[in-house]
């Protein structure tokens, strides 16, 4: 059984139509990339997962539950962390306060967190405003990863960064899917590294999907066609 599983989901803003059809899945432990070009429905996705925006049509399962009713409090309690597009640390709060403003308990603690990104054991006093863009970036990651999430959903988690701070990125990735049985949605524009770490992929175009397959599948014709890659 898929540890989240979006069916036939469409999903609107007020009158506007956002998601037309979507089918995703996602198993313990399975790393899937949401692909597609800016504007196809991939950051609305992300909102109907983690019920910040209601669907109108389809089903929403997570571990076999209809999470559909239910508000986004409940669903993180459930098991769905996010790592929301932009960041979005608590500024005027320490790396410390951040971390644990929503810790639950589990694996996942300040040791945990400052073993996978080091910098912030470093920076733990220090407000989140005056951090670097890809040590909030971190701090974003390790704030979800203490409410110890059986799905982590991270929403273009590298966008913005420098070259070095991208590759500790996706390195924590990695080391999360090799060390940890949660399942991951990657929201990425790096084909080259989602390869390297995704089993499967979903392309969105228009609010629907219309690729999904093992990343390993994944063709030049389909990238040409849908990515512009």
């Amino acid at each position: 059984m898929s540890l989240l599983k979006l069916t036939h989901v469409s999903a609107f803003y007020g009158h506007s139509q956002a998601l037309f059809d979507v089918d995703l899945s996602v198993g313990e432990g399975e790393v899937v990339a949401m692909m597609g070009r800016n504007g196809m429905g991939k950051s609305t996705t992300v909102k109907v997962i983690c019920r910040l925006l209601r669907n109108r049509g389809g089903s929403v399962l997570f571990d076999g539950q209809d999470i559909a009713r239910l508000p986004a409090h409940r669903v993180a309690r459930l098991g769905v962390g996010l790592v929301p597009e932009g960041r979005r640390c608590f500024r005027d709060l320490t790396v410390r306060e951040n971390l644990i403003a929503a810790a639950r308990r589990g694996a996942w603690d300040l040791p945990a967190v400052t073993r996978l990104f080091p910098q912030l054991e470093d920076r733990k006093d220090q407000s989140a405003g005056t951090l670097s863009g890809g040590e909030q970036q971190m701090l974003a990651i390790g704030r979800a990863l203490m409410t110890n999430p059986r799905l982590l959903v991270l929403d273009e988690a590298t966008e913005g960064l420098a070259p070095v701070v991208r590759q500790e990125i996706w390195a924590a990735i990695a080391r999360l899917k090799a060390e940890t049985g949660m399942g991951i949605v990657v929201v990425d524009k790096s084909l080259k590294e989602l390869r390297a770490i995704a089993n499967r992929a979903v392309i969105l175009e228009k609010g629907t999907s219309v690729w999904v397959g093992d990343i390993s599948a994944l063709s030049h014709d389909i990238t040409d066609r849908y990515l512009g890659i």
